[in-house]
């Protein structure tokens, strides 16, 4: 059934046309219960008797469970027999409580490494080797140690079709657990890495979705919405269904329906500077054919246990090749993104950023917050009604410095601070242009006073910024370098 008989049904049914949005935390994968890791090792416990209060399985049922993994991977089977196996573990698994999966994890970690004496062996052989002509034969060995039998375990696992589904899910119970028990994380390492290749974007399709999609797939991009909330039926086919909406997503054959990352894309006639004029279900469509210029106005990930995977910067890539496919005229492509680590970042930075002031704007602030001069907790306490200051304030005029300081000039660790700006930036794209109140939205509000960015993706230009990025410098237009305040 497609969206549009789905939503006819209901219509007839007398429901509501108000879309059953999910609570944040179902949106982004319920919020997990994390178990506390056991004092005692799972080697210890296997050779118990009884069990002790902060543990879940008994001594007997760990053993059992660890058993039924080293039958996985018994080299006497099949990799048919290996995937059969694994899937009677993973429906065993599902049924477990949050510490329950825990024991599980553990005796994966804990007893699915790698033997460590021949991996000592095939690391000192490699090195004497280095610069012989057996250095390529000593680098094979090596490799073979590094595979661990826990790796071939969790091959064993993606055989079965909903192998895959159970190894991600997997790991996203997992991610929260890793910074209180350090045991975890060959583990998570190496489902990360099997990931990496499992969901590269050679094996990844690139899909349309319309409001002719099936329901259940509308259903969920609804779910994952991260950015900007669906509040309606009439509000989803607006983004869908409309001759100027866009949206695409990818997807791997093991996960069918079920969008890995999608993107949302307005065509219009100019970069847009605010967000209400895209979602506004009333707005008269540009006509494609007529469109000069693509937004991508929300990106979303979906899987959290996918996270380190990245496959955005290939998305952007072949949706802008599709576009430009479809509608030759599309010159420009430019995001319309929130700021969402703003606020956050000044208030810890806002006294720093006072002594790069000029001695005239020092002094207007002063005046306007009544202390000269002026202090960061009044300044932050007068932008808070970002909402209210003319386009003439000297307070407005401070926090879009502030924030072109945040966007153009701060990293961390070699990266851009704010986490979509890490994004766009990593993928080529520069710093085009600063929108005041471009999403005046509560979230919008509270994240970044309202502002909102758009990173130009200059086709021509993208390896260059990208260049820069590793040398520390972030790729901006001359609006935004105007803003910078002087050097401190």
């Amino acid at each position: 059934m497609s969206a549009t008989e789905w939503f006819q049904a209901r219509l007839r049914m007398g429901e509501s046309s108000k879309v059953p949005v999910a609570s944040n935390g179902a949106a982004k994968g319920s919020a997990r219960h994390t178990p506390k890791p056991s004092a005692r090792t799972t080697a210890e416990r296997l050779q118990a008797t009884l069990r002790k209060a902060d543990e879940a399985l008994s001594p007997r049922t760990l053993r059992r469970v660890l058993a039924e993994l080293q039958a996985v991977i018994d080299p006497r089977v099949s990799e048919v027999e290996g995937g059969r196996r694994a899937h009677a573990i993973a429906q065993a698994y599902a049924g477990a409580s949050p510490e329950e999966r825990r024991d599980y994890w553990a005796l994966m970690s804990e007893h699915f490494a790698a033997d460590a004496g021949k991996l000592k062996t095939a690391r000192d052989q490699h090195q004497s080797a280095v610069g012989t002509p057996d250095e390529g034969q000593a680098e094979l060995r090596l490799r073979r140690a590094l595979v661990s039998p826990r790796m071939r375990l969790l091959q064993r696992f993606a055989v079965e079709p909903g192998g895959m589904r159970f190894l991600v899910d997997l790991r996203a119970d997992l991610l929260p657990c890793l910074k209180s028990d350090k045991r975890l994380l060959a583990l998570e390492a190496e489902l990360e890495h099997l990931f990496s290749t499992w969901f590269d974007v050679a094996f990844l399709e690139l899909r349309r979705i319309d409001w002719d999609s099936p329901a259940s797939l509308i259903e969920k991009l609804i779910r994952y919405e991260a950015v900007h909330d669906i509040k309606s039926w009439s509000d989803v086919k607006n983004r869908l269904d409309d001759s100027d909406r866009r949206c695409y997503g990818f997807f791997h054959p093991r996960l069918p329906n079920e969008p890995l990352i999608f993107v949302e894309v307005a065509l219009v006639d100019r970069i847009s500077d605010g967000i209400t004029p895209l979602l506004d279900e009333a707005a008269v469509p540009v006509q494609p054919a007529k469109a000069t210029t693509a937004i991508f106005y929300s990106i979303s990930n979906t899987q959290t246990g996918l996270r380190g995977v990245s496959f955005g910067d290939s998305l952007i890539k072949r949706v802008v090749e599709t576009l430009q496919d479809e509608l030759p005229r599309l010159k420009t492509f430019a995001t319309l993104s929130p700021i969402p680590g703003l606020r956050a970042w000044l208030a810890k930075n806002a006294a720093e950023l006072l002594p790069r002031l000029d001695e005239k704007r020092e002094a207007e602030l002063g005046r306007l917050v009544g202390s000269v001069p002026p202090t960061a907790e009044r300044l932050l306490a007068a932008v808070d009604a970002a909402a209210e200051l003319d386009a003439k304030s000297p307070l407005r005029q401070w926090l879009l410095q502030a924030t072109a300081e945040y966007l153009g000039r701060t990293l961390v660790d070699g990266t851009p601070a704010d986490p979509v700006a890490r994004f766009h930036l990593g993928n080529g794209a520069r710093v085009e242009r600063l929108n005041w109140a471009g999403d005046p939205s509560a979230k919008g509000l509270k994240q970044s006073y309202g502002l909102m960015v758009n990173y130009l993706y200059d086709l021509k230009r993208l390896d260059r910024h990208r260049a820069w990025l590793a040398e520390g410098k972030i790729a901006v237009s001359g609006d935004i370098e105007g803003l910078f305040l002087k050097k401190g």
